[in-house]
């Protein structure tokens, strides 16, 4: 079923100059160094059990409609590469550095995205700056990234830090040290933030609450999983989506729509505020002067959704729990809050300031990265360490496995902030840390998701301790996001 390429020397990137060799074929080439201990703490952070065996392709099937990660081999924590082969079709998971720089940064337009990727995200997020590509996702670009440029942040800084206030508010109630689902405030806080920044518009309970109960079934129904990922089907073949699917995303588009056919509007009558969705939706594109039409601007609302919020919050949730897991670095980040926040006073430069918190999400990050596994498809021919790779084939880039690689990393699955500090973890930040994609399909939004994630968990630490729920270990499962399996359960009490 899957074959691993070989880990014998030469060091990673020369790839297409050596045979393929199975692990079992140099066993002693398996063995690692001794992981570095953390400073803090010994306790390792969850991690989901590997798949035991080689399993035909329904049980391979199964098991990846239930999770992306457990369905995968644990030998991928130490290859470079591996070539899995299905009936209909073959793909590649590669973790070499250099592979990776190749279809991400090196050659972009020889690897784009599979379109088997898109089958099953298209009721969600229909022909967004996600889904498309070649001149149209150009075109979409061009409109959307002079909204998300590193300046902007500052401007919409004060969005951020009003809605990270109603957080507080909120999690007063249940502060009460009984177990909460952490996920659904961060789903609330994260929705909240790119509604103001987008829209000037605070989301409301009712409506955070609809979006986060409508992803949570729409992650639940396995969207990945499908008739048009799986097999080779022509485009004009009707595809078969589980039912949960499409109606989840049509709650998530209704309420969307809803609001950018308000905006527009108001665009119309003279009296829309200047946000972001402002700024998007009266951007002509610079080559041929058109703007986006409110359902061209639903589509793109559609990702900022999932890339702004969904991804966001799915790293604070863990972020947050790191923190109930290890309360020294929860009482730095506390501490560290304490000095440079003041809530009533709103600051950009508090963000600069921030740096163990910074510290610490990247590291959450790093651990467990939102989106689990890029796809991109050989558009030709191709020779990767030495295995020929076939037009169409499916190329797969997992920063879950990159981020944990035993060669790449230090003490791979301990939680460490303190890597980013020295020569060894930021060198293997350099060739393996992709939270947010790279090259041409960097996220435009990683800044922005940076700035209100640092601030978000320093906020709630400066003001209230999180405890860990006994019995209840959250298990990372992934279909679109990396969530808990049962949702991530923790304590809250008020910081003295």
């Amino acid at each position: 079923m899957a074959r691993i390429a070989p880990r014998q020397k030469p060091e990673p990137g020369q790839h297409g100059q050596h045979p393929a060799m199975s692990s079992a074929e140099n066993p002693a080439d398996d063995r690692t160094a001794e992981p570095a201990s953390c400073p803090f703490h010994a306790t390792i952070p969850p991690k989901p059990p590997a798949r035991p065996g080689r399993p035909g392709f329904l049980a391979w099937a199964r098991a990846f409609r239930n999770d992306i990660l457990s369905a995968q081999p644990a030998r991928l924590y130490r290859a470079w590469m591996a070539e899995f082969r299905m009936p209909f079709f073959t793909s590649f998971l590669c973790n070499d550095p250099e592979l990776v720089d190749l279809v991400l940064t090196g050659r972009p337009e020889d690897f784009p995205k599979s379109a088997r990727l898109f089958e099953g995200m298209v009721p969600l997020l229909g022909h967004s700056i996600f889904i498309t590509s070649g001149e149209e996702w150009q075109r979409q670009r061009r409109i959307i990234d002079p909204a998300f440029e590193s300046g902007r942040v500052r401007e919409v800084f004060p969005a951020m830090w009003d809605a990270a206030v109603a957080l507080t508010g909120r999690l007063d109630p249940v502060a009460d040290g009984q177990p909460v689902n952490i996920e659904q405030h961060m789903s609330h806080v994260t929705l909240d933030v790119i509604f103001r920044a987008l829209f000037s518009l605070p989301i409301e309970s009712a409506e955070a609450s609809t979006i986060f109960d409508a992803f949570r079934r729409f992650q639940r129904s396995r969207p990945m999983v499908n008739t048009g990922s799986l097999l080779p089907l022509p485009r004009w073949v009707p595809r078969w989506r589980a039912r949960e699917t499409r109606e989840s995303a049509a709650v998530i588009r209704r309420l969307i729509r809803e609001i950018v056919d308000r905006r527009a509007a108001e665009l119309a009558a003279g009296t829309a505020p200047d946000d972001l969705a402002t700024r998007i939706m009266t951007t002509p594109d610079p080559e041929d002067g058109r703007v986006f039409t409110p359902a061209e601007m639903a589509d793109q609302v559609g990702i900022f959704v999932l890339a702004g919020h969904e991804t966001t919050a799915a790293a604070l949730s863990w972020a947050l729990y790191l923190m109930a897991l290890y309360p020294e670095w929860q009482e730095r980040v506390a501490a560290e809050a304490r000095r440079h926040i003041n809530p009533e006073t709103i600051y950009f430069s508090t963000s600069t300031r921030l740096k163990v918190s910074r510290a610490v999400f990247r590291e959450s990050l790093r651990l467990y990265p939102s989106v689990p596994m890029f796809l991109r498809e050989a558009r030709k021919p191709e020779v990767f360490r030495g295995r020929k790779v076939p037009k169409g084939a499916l190329v797969i880039l997992s920063p879950w496995h990159l981020h944990r690689h035993e060669r790449l990393w230090d003490n791979p699955d301990g939680f460490d902030p303190t890597r980013w500090e020295r020569p060894e973890g930021r060198e293997s930040a350099r060739k393996a840390y992709i939270p947010f994609s790279a090259g041409l399909r960097v996220c435009p939004g990683s800044a922005f998701a940076m700035t209100e994630s640092t601030l978000i968990l320093s906020m709630v630490l400066r003001d209230y301790i999180v405890e860990t729920v006994p019995g209840r270990e959250p298990v990372p499962v992934a279909q679109v996001t990396v969530r808990g399996k049962d949702g991530i359960w923790l304590r809250l009490s008020p910081r003295p």
